[in-house]
């Protein structure tokens, strides 16, 4: 059983955010796109976890609870407008995953993210782009290893993965390239 986050009012906020951008982000992608684009509820989000950052660190599991902290982790992933604040965002990540206080499968999505808008190659295989109109695996590093890595952070085998996410997607006439 998990204790009680040491913030719940900072959990509330962030979980707040996480439904308003999922909400947002499947009205946007459900045609007729009439709710506006994410972009500006991404930039709020942005500005929010700047300010509980610059107050309390990264909000991890022990301060706003795992399903907030899993909230925080996904406004840092939706800052594409603020490469150097996902970069920052990264690096807090990456010591809050090495104290328990968030899950290696964060770690890997963010450390992609941050790697397809910095425009190299990505590590865990967890990003896609749409490139002419269909879906594809943006670029890869290592190919050979990714299953090693992945499994490192207890990602999914890349196949079931890649198999759920096309399923989901509407394009899904473009095999990984």
């Amino acid at each position: 059983m998990n204790p009680l986050p040491l913030r719940p009012d900072l959990a509330r906020d962030l979980l707040l955010r996480k439904q308003r951008d999922q909400e947002l982000r499947h009205e946007w992608a459900t045609p007729p796109r009439t709710a506006r684009s994410p972009e500006v509820v991404d930039r709020a989000n942005t500005e929010a976890l700047r300010r509980i950052i610059a107050e309390h660190g990264w909000p991890g599991r022990s301060l706003v609870g795992p399903e907030a902290a899993d909230a925080a982790w996904l406004l840092a992933q939706h800052a594409d407008h603020d490469h150097s604040f996902q970069w920052e965002c990264l690096a807090l990540l990456g010591r809050a995953a090495r104290d328990g206080e968030a899950t290696g499968q964060q770690l890997a999505y963010l450390t992609d993210r941050c790697r397809l808008n910095a425009q190299v190659p990505q590590i865990y295989g967890t990003q896609y782009i749409v490139r002419d109109g269909e879906l594809v695996l943006y670029d890869l590093e290592d190919p050979e290893n990714l299953g090693l890595r992945r499994a490192d952070v207890g990602l999914e085998c890349f196949a079931e993965s890649d198999a759920r996410i096309r399923s989901a997607h509407p394009l899904t006439t473009a095999r990984p390239q």
